[in-house]
């Protein structure tokens, strides 16, 4: 390992990276001054995640460099920022000593000075949470509370990976104004992007990382030409051919009633005389900005949230606490959440993590049949992850952990697929054959799908049923 730099804050050029890498990616020469606003794309086979982890480890004894000089005031945001203080706050949980759900440490003391910053707080449009836990919060509204934190711990520049996911489209909008409101203030954004469609008007600069490597970099008008080039991935439809994807012919069955629905967290109302209904083949899209309770009511649905006791809800025909437990229930579920994420926070590889979707655990605890190990290869493959079988689930990137997820909802192709935000961290073609391959289970009456999205483009013709909400509750 050669030398390395500590940047002066007050200089033009903030970044300097020259001879960078490591086993995963490889950084020739890579410049950015305080004058211009950075991007940097890459797909979820790029080695994009190891990009941020430079500047997170730059003592890592597998790092080389010639020179990688950036300052002591950087903030770093990332699904993996994200992910470790959820896990702290799981240490933490107190709900055992308690008469309630301990909801966790409240999100106003993330936040240093807040008096001061109570405007920028606004801006975020987290005002209404800032009593909440953040165990309570939803996957955007955490990852805006830690950028605040980064914030006003002082960070003087910003590197934030895939901030728009999990944001509406009001609040991808009201982003764009926070960097104008930051950038005014002389803090510097770097954006780590694994979508092309998230590149914003403001980005001046774009460097482009393909295949473990920096590709290049440059203006955003001479790169985004280059990158609207790339290639696609594989087609997921292949998986079809070798799982008994056999239509059902029950068509118009009733699969979940919830009847005047309600939950709350803590004293916080969430949604309350709500009245849902699916019918096999009723393909759902719900819609809505950040913390309307879109994601609270699948949890309802699903068991994870604990009004799920405390409605009115039929699943398959069955009231819930009839008889039927939780667990039995969910063998009909494939779900994908951001919830469910970032509870998987035990050992594992990937492999495993694929083929625990046959028996619907966190881990590995049953033996797999010579099919079901098979039917797992098979997703790797597909999804161009075989190489990747026997690494640990938890030293993969966001958009590698992902698409390991979405290939354990999947594997079984259950009765209902509950789809929370699946396209997180995705490149644009994983997205595109996500998409895809759901019209295939659509068209053959596979599975009955709920699907959570911000996106417009992820509006399939194939959704039959669209569940808006229309604002977050208290505003």
């Amino acid at each position: 390992m050669n030398e390395t730099q500590e940047g002066n804050a007050g200089r033009a050029v903030w970044l300097e990276m020259n001879e960078v890498g490591d086993d995963h990616l490889h950084v020739s020469r890579f410049t950015a001054r305080e004058d211009q606003s950075w991007c940097v794309y890459g797909d979820n086979r790029s080695g994009i995640d190891r990009f941020v982890e430079f500047f997170r480890r730059p003592d890592n004894p597998q790092l080389s460099y010639r020179k990688l000089s950036f300052p002591k005031t950087i903030g770093i945001v990332s699904f993996k920022d994200q992910q470790e203080v959820f896990e702290q706050e799981v240490r933490l949980d107190e709900s055992d000593f308690l008469d309630r759900i301990d909801p966790g440490t409240p999100a106003r003391n993330f936040l240093r000075n807040l008096e001061a910053n109570i405007g920028l707080v606004e801006q975020f449009r987290l005002g209404h949470v800032l009593n909440s836990g953040y165990r309570q919060l939803s996957s955007g509204e955490s990852r805006k509370l830690l950028i605040l934190q980064a914030v006003t711990d002082g960070a003087a520049h910003l590197i934030l990976e895939n901030p728009y996911d999990g944001l509406d489209v009001d609040s991808c909008d009201e982003f764009n104004r926070i960097v104008k409101v930051l950038r005014q203030r002389g803090i510097t954004v770097l954006l780590v992007l694994s979508s092309r469609a998230d590149i914003p008007t403001w980005c001046t600069h774009l460097a482009w990382l393909e295949r473990g490597s920096l590709v290049g970099s440059g203006t955003r008008a001479e790169m985004i030409k280059e990158i609207e080039n790339c290639s696609a991935g594989d087609d997921w439809s292949k998986i079809l051919e070798f799982q008994d994807a056999t239509a059902d012919n029950g068509s118009g069955q009733e699969l979940v009633r919830l009847v005047n629905g309600h939950a709350r967290y803590g004293e916080r109302t969430i949604f309350a005389n709500f009245n849902f209904s699916l019918v096999r083949g009723q393909h759902t899209l719900i819609s809505g900005p950040n913390g309307a309770g879109k994601s609270t009511l699948l949890g309802v649905i699903t068991g994870d949230h604990p009004d799920c006791y405390t409605n009115e809800l039929y699943l398959f025909g069955h009231r819930r606490g009839s008889g039927a437990s939780i667990c039995q229930l969910k063998r009909e579920m494939g779900i994908v959440s951001p919830a469910l994420h970032r509870e998987h926070y035990i050992p594992g590889n990937a492999l495993h993590n694929v083929v625990s979707g046959f028996f619907d655990s966190i881990g590995l605890y049953r033996k797999p049949s010579n099919q079901q190990w098979e039917m797992a290869r098979s997703w790797l493959r597909v999804l161009g992850l075989s190489t990747l079988e026997k690494a640990a689930f938890r030293t993969l990137g966001y958009g590698e952990q992902r698409l390991l997820r979405i290939a354990r909802a999947l594997i079984k192709l259950p009765q209902i697929l509950v789809l929370d935000e699946p396209t997180h961290g995705l490149d644009d073609s994983n997205r595109a054959q996500l998409l895809d391959f759901l019209e295939k289970v659509v068209d053959r009456q596979i599975s009955t799908i709920i699907y959570v999205s911000h996106r417009r483009d992820e509006f399939r013709s194939f959704f039959r049923q669209h569940i808006s909400f229309d604002q977050v509750p208290g505003q």
